[in-house]
């Protein structure tokens, strides 16, 4: 029950702020189906009003109230049980003999013994203890409690809440009469325990000693323990005892007579003034009840005004709230009837009441209130509004998007240093007004403001389209140094031309011919960063325009442009160092880049027909180009006035990635020849034309290069064309030459490693060192080679020694052989002496002074390398004759002082 108790109060009624006083758990009489609760609930709050409810439990032990009654709506509580008598004594006797003895009998009543004795003589059962009651309000509702106690408990309470707040309007029936005020409850029970008492003294003669009775025996008897052996003695003792006692008595009350006599008077007067204070309080009880029913009345009147005026309050705010939130003036009503846009002040009273109209559309309001005619015609009006003004203001900015877009291109006749790009500020401010319009659209109907960017872009990507390709077309006349004619002859005269004198990729063999490359180079890249600077303001102002008059900033703010590259051809197009604005066009599709998409349609093709015209110009304009727009990528990230994400930029990045590829073909192509490039028969030696070649590109790229940012592109060419220069010279060791292949590489080898030195190029450090050490090979080879000219069949005869000897033939048995004796030494040694020696040698210093090419001034290298080389072998000669020929007094017919006088000889002879 406590857990019953706790539950309810908790989840039921402390929410609603309520005091649960009693509970019991009943049925429909006759109907025991299902079980429910009526609760007795009081309010927490003035005033105080009691109410009885009925709580059901559903399936989920959940409890719900089902209903509720006020109590002061019940007028009878039908207590189903006979009168207090039977009330008090039923539930004592379940059962009983006449046959018993009276002492088994509890205290009852006459009229209940009396009734009972009856019952049992005419065989009926004894009264029972009844669980049914009745409450009647509009209605009577029969009731079934659980138990009997429950019952009595829960009519208790309904009657002194009845004494207490209902003025005891309620007419209790069958109900006993225990259940009346708590002191007059207390005093019938005090004179029934002294009614109860008598009975019991009467029904009983005998009574059982009190433990306290028996000490005090005990003790008397100790007391006088020798005379209770003798009773006769001891009887007599206590009896003279005993009227000593009363003797003493008599005389105390006599004396004592007077005073309670006065006593008893003072209590006589005492209890009468206390019934004359208790009837006054009965009085003063009486009077203030009905003050108090008063005063509940009252204030319940007062609870009851304050709840009206609180209502009236509520609905004039309500009123105020619909009437004032809901109401639109008629000169916002006549502006958007109107939709008069012709003026700067008609458009901005448009605004005024555009955005008014949204505040109202905008109140929340309740959903019943939709259900109000007056609110509901309102709410019409303004929905009826807003689509004719949204119709009405879609019509003027479309029609305004068609005559910019229809507008005519002006003549461009500015002088020919002076190239501007067309500027489109006073469109932009004959729109900037409608902005406020554009933001109350996109926030009143989405659908319709997401077609006008469309229609933005298809309608100014015309007149774009047309100034745009007057632009380039100037660009390109101003190139070319023409104003009149055709500009496909310009481009197509030098490449005919051209193809007469030299090949594709072939570069300006002078000084004054690179020199004039470089000029036009000039020309070209200041006519590519004049476009770019005119083209940067056209497209930012045009992106920062769209992404203010039509809200788009809010997406492309947080946009990152990654780093991006191409690969194509198997060939990369963009390197770690390009810019982070290279985004594929793939990826871009933010509603802003999308929109100048399609607004600059055509830029993109222009900006690639005019990259053309620029790499056409001379061979290898795509180098300037290149730098150029690297540079300016690079700048226009850099500054704060462009936008991170604009279109511009990824454009510039596209046509970057065009210009490496570009440029990537040509050093492909220019590799190509290198390699594939056939040597002329006649050819004497000298340095070849790969590598003058390539030292005249890396001359020319470096000039370009010098002030660019990036040259990552250009030491990746670099590196191709030294691969492909060290590959066709390696190719001459397979061609028909009628000079020495050694001495041709060694000259070129040398040449390289010479310009490479000079020209401190990092990423050549490689090809640097290699070129070192390929002219360092091919320069002991070509001395070899030739040193066995002077001394040809000595050489031969030792070679053959040292064969000999490499096979294990020991030092000193190589005389004995045949072909290696002594004599036969004598007669190779016989045919040099030292005239001839020295003879060999000048033939052999005019034939190397003669193939050698004086550019390179390899002679005094070459020759004293061969100096050294002759020196080792005419030691080693005389080292194997002092091994395998000893004793035989064999020598050579020249000493190595001879040696070192021929060739410094020769050497004066020819400075």
């Amino acid at each position: 029950m406590a857990s019953l108790w706790s539950s309810l109060e908790k989840d039921v009624f402390n929410p609603q702020k309520k005091r649960l006083l009693e509970t019991i758990r009943v049925w429909k009489t006759g109907k025991k189906k299902k079980m429910s609760i009526l609760c007795v609930v009081v309010d927490t709050f003035r005033p105080m009003q009691p109410f009885l409810v009925k709580v059901k439990v559903d399936r989920g032990e959940q409890y719900k109230i089902a209903y509720r009654w006020p109590l002061a709506e019940l007028k009878l509580v039908d207590g189903k049980t006979l009168n207090q008598g039977l009330w008090q004594g039923a539930w004592v006797l379940t059962s009983i003999e006449i046959n018993e003895e009276k002492n088994s009998f509890p205290v009852l009543h006459p009229g209940q013994i009396k009734y009972i004795c009856t019952a049992r003589l005419k065989g009926k059962p004894y009264l029972q203890a009844s669980l049914d009651f009745d409450l009647q309000f509009d209605k009577v509702y029969k009731w079934t409690a659980s138990s009997f106690d429950e019952k009595k408990t829960f009519i208790r309470c309904l009657w002194k809440l009845n004494h207490r707040f209902l003025a005891s309007s309620v007419t209790f029936v069958n109900v006993p009469s225990c259940a009346a005020e708590a002191g007059r409850q207390r005093s019938q029970e005090d004179r029934k325990d002294t009614e109860e008492t008598e009975s019991q003294e009467e029904l009983s003669a005998y009574q059982e000693m009190t433990p306290k009775e028996a000490a005090d025996v005990l003790k008397l008897m100790e007391e006088y323990e020798p005379l209770v052996n003798n009773s006769v003695a001891f009887a007599e003792q206590l009896s003279n005892d005993l009227q000593v006692l009363d003797e003493a008595n008599l005389r105390a009350i006599i004396s004592s007579e007077k005073r309670v006599t006065q006593l008893m008077s003072s209590i006589d007067e005492a209890l009468a003034e206390v019934a004359r204070v208790e009837e006054t309080l009965q009085i003063y009880d009486e009077l203030l009840g009905s003050v108090k029913q008063e005063m509940d009345h009252i204030y319940q009147e007062n609870s009851l005004l304050h709840r009206i005026n609180s209502n009236k309050t509520r609905l004039m705010d309500e009123i105020l709230f619909l009437t004032t939130h809901l109401n639109l003036s008629r000169e916002h009503c006549d502006a958007l009837s109107r939709a008069d846009l012709s003026s700067p002040s008609k458009v901005k009273a448009c605004i005024a009441a555009a955005e008014a109209l949204s505040g109202c559309m905008n109140i929340q309001i309740q959903p019943g209130y939709r259900k109000m005619q007056s609110v509901a015609e309102q709410l019409i009006m303004f929905e009826t509004l807003k689509q004719n003004f949204e119709n009405a203001f879609i019509g003027h900015i479309t029609s305004i998007f068609e005559l910019q877009g229809n507008a005519q291109v002006p003549a461009l006749g500015q002088p020919i240093d002076k190239l501007s790009a067309p500027s489109h500020g006073h469109h932009h401010k004959e729109l900037v007004p409608y902005t406020p319009l554009m933001a109350w659209l996109r926030n009143a109907n989405p659908v319709l403001f997401c077609d006008l960017p469309k229609v933005y872009a298809q309608n100014l990507s015309r007149l774009y389209d047309r100034e745009i390709k007057a632009f380039f077309e100037q660009a390109k006349t101003f190139l070319l140094g023409r104003r009149k004619g055709s500009l496909q002859e310009s481009l197509e005269k030098p490449m005919a031309m051209g193809s007469r004198q030299q090949s594709r990729w072939s570069l300006p063999g002078g000084r004054e011919g690179q020199e004039d490359t470089l000029d036009k180079g000039n020309v070209i890249k200041q006519m590519l960063e004049q476009v770019l600077r005119e083209l940067q303001p056209l497209c930012t102002v045009e992106q920062q325009f769209i992404e203010q008059f039509f809200q788009l900033s809010q997406g492309a703010a947080d946009l990152q442009v990654p780093e991006a590259s191409a690969t194509k051809g198997g060939e990369s197009m963009a390197s770690p160092e390009d810019p982070p604005c290279t985004k594929p066009r793939s990826q871009l599709e933010e509603p802003t880049t999308r929109l100048l998409s399609e607004i600059f349609g055509c830029l993109e093709s222009e900006l690639r027909g005019f990259l053309d015209v620029c790499n056409k110009v001379h061979p290898f304009s795509c180098l300037q180009v290149l730098v150029t727009l690297s540079d300016s990528i690079f700048e226009m990230w850099g500054s704060s006035s462009a936008l991170p994400s604009s279109f511009l930029n990824t454009l510039l990045g596209n046509m970057l990635l065009l210009a490496k590829s570009s440029f990537n073909k040509s050093i492909g192509t220019l590799c190509k020849e290198i390699e594939e490039a056939k040597m002329p028969s006649k050819m004497k030696g000298g340095i070849l034309p790969s590598v003058s070649r390539f030292e005249e590109f890396v001359n020319l790229s470096e000039e370009v290069f010098r002030t660019a940012r990036r040259r990552g592109e250009l030491d990746k060419a670099h590196l191709r064309l030294a691969g492909s220069v060290f590959s066709s010279i390696n190719s001459l060791s397979s061609a028909n030459l009628k000079v020495n292949t050694d001495m041709v590489m060694m000259e070129n080898f040398h040449h390289i490693h010479c310009f490479l030195c000079k020209k401190k190029i990092h990423c050549l450090e490689g090809k640097k060192r290699e070129a070192k050490q390929r002219y360092s090979e091919h320069m002991e080879k070509y001395v070899i080679k030739y040193l066995g000219q002077p001394l040809e069949k000595l050489n031969h005869f030792f070679e053959g020694v040292k064969a000999r000897v490499a096979q294990g033939v020991k030092e000193e048995e190589v005389s004995f052989q045949l072909a290696y004796s002594k004599q036969e030494l004598r007669k190779v040694i016989e045919k040099y002496p030292g005239k001839e020696v020295k003879r060999a040698l000048e033939t052999l210093y005019r034939k190397i002074h003669k193939y050698l090419s004086p550019e390179e001034n390899l002679l005094p290298v070459v020759w004293h390398a061969m100096e050294q080389e002759f020196i080792r072998q005419y030691q080693e000669f005389e080292d194997l004759i002092q091994r395998c020929y000893a004793g035989s007094g064999i020598a050579m017919d020249f000493t190595m002082e001879d040696l070192l006088s021929y060739f410094n000889s020769i050497t004066l002879s020819n400075m």
